[in-house]
């Protein structure tokens, strides 16, 4: 990915890890969890990204992460910079900003909304490739069997985030475009029932 070079970082520690923001001159780009998959590497060395605490967009993504967090805020109000993704990644991207807390939906059930049935594979690799963590919501996507498959951050926080949002209860289904087709849910931590992670089907957020 091509990032702008505008492009400056700070650090939010969220109740599930500490978290890298980083932000150009267009808007926020990227939300990552410092121990996730799929890193840019220029969050450090001798190149990393300057560090701007003080960036008007970072602290705003800051203070409505808190929100979130605190259960004051469900829908984010952010300028987003998405130009780094190939077209099609941004059209998945903007799709999954669609996805309202409390609703998941399949990988399969993308692909007819942006005119490419039968293309669950390529919608999962964009998923998997979202910058921007929790604020452009891939942790919202699931597996064809309602499965928590793939997510870039870790499954735990996956399933912590939609437990977050009550689309995932220790005894109930996911409640919105995709239910659970047999069974309960899985626990929201720990549970041996979550799926295996996998590359083409993973996302950051």
């Amino acid at each position: 990915m091509q990032f702008d070079p505008s492009m400056v970082q700070t650090r939010y520690q969220s109740p599930l890890g500490e978290m890298c923001l980083a932000a150009s001159s267009a808007g926020l780009a990227g939300a990552w969890f410092i121990d996730q998959r799929h890193l840019p590497e220029r969050l450090q060395g001798d190149e990393a990204w300057p560090r701007d605490d003080q960036h008007s967009v970072l602290q705003r993504a800051i203070a409505q992460l808190q929100d979130y967090f605190n259960g004051s805020r469900s829908v984010f109000d952010l300028p987003l910079d998405l130009r780094h993704g190939t077209p099609f990644q941004q059209a998945v991207w903007r799709a999954l900003l669609t996805l309202e807390a409390g609703q998941t939906a399949g990988y399969g059930e993308l692909g007819p909304r942006l005119g490419r049935p039968g293309a669950a594979r390529a919608v999962g690799a964009a998923v998997g490739r979202n910058t921007i963590s929790i604020i452009v919501p891939c942790h919202r996507v699931i597996g064809s069997a309602g499965s928590l498959t793939g997510y870039a951050g870790g499954l735990q926080r996956k399933a912590a985030l939609l437990q977050r949002e009550g689309a995932l209860s220790a005894a109930g289904p996911f409640q919105g475009a995709q239910a659970l087709s047999k069974g309960s849910a899985p626990q929201a931590m720990g549970d041996p029932r979550l799926a295996p992670e996998r590359e083409t089907q993973g996302s950051t957020s």
